[in-house]
């Protein structure tokens, strides 16, 4: 990611799960202000201080919020777990002005890893980590469970999605393996066929 300021063209590939929503929020917000363009994986899995009947109450007094001569000009209320991080991120960003608009444009979030990112490197960030910032022993809860009380009806087709993806990274996984155990092979067998070779080439400090 980008330190301090300056532009990366390259797009960086977040693993959202469990990480803390507020702290990867912030995080994420400046990033995206300084040039950085990221795209959010695994959004369902995000974690939010505090027990799931807290936070279903807390969203819940949220939805209650409206415009009472038309509720369709605002506050929006999405129940999608990609689209409350975008919100999340959107409000510590001055998405009114031309550079904040820009900075929101950089960002991408989806439940679950879809193509191409599935195929990837991602990363994670150890300043929002649960196991880090979360106190043992405190409750928490998945943004994605919490979405799915709210009226996310997606949660189950998300969940079913990742088994399936999970199964083809472990079978491209184990031929991964046996791939590098061959080219080991390979590679040894090679040095034992070309040792009288490099013995005589030893001298003329020349290296294979």
């Amino acid at each position: 990611m980008v330190s301090g300021s300056g532009i990366c063209a390259r797009v960086v590939v977040v693993d959202a799960r469990h990480h803390m929503l507020g702290r990867l929020a912030s995080i994420l917000a400046k990033e995206l202000l300084n040039g950085q363009r990221v795209v959010v994986v695994r959004c369902e899995e995000i974690c939010l201080s505090g027990g799931l009947v807290r936070q279903k109450m807390k969203y819940l007094r949220f939805l209650r919020k409206r415009m009472n001569t038309k509720p369709s000009k605002g506050p929006i209320h999405f129940r999608s777990p990609a689209r409350i991080l975008w919100r999340t991120i959107r409000g510590m960003v001055p998405h009114k002005t031309k550079r904040g608009a820009a900075a929101l444009e950089r960002l991408k979030a989806f439940e679950g890893i879809p193509a191409p990112y599935d195929k990837m490197k991602r990363m994670v960030i150890p300043d929002a980590l649960k196991v880090i910032r979360l106190q043992p022993g405190h409750k928490f809860c998945l943004l994605g469970r919490l979405s799915s009380e709210v009226g996310w009806h997606h949660y189950d087709t998300i969940k079913e999605l990742e088994e399936r993806r999970k199964a083809k990274s472990k079978v491209y996984y184990e031929r991964k393996k046996q791939l590098i155990q061959l080219r080991a092979k390979a590679e040894k067998r090679a040095q034992d066929q070309l040792g009288p070779v490099q013995e005589v080439l030893a001298p003329l400090s020349y290296k294979c």
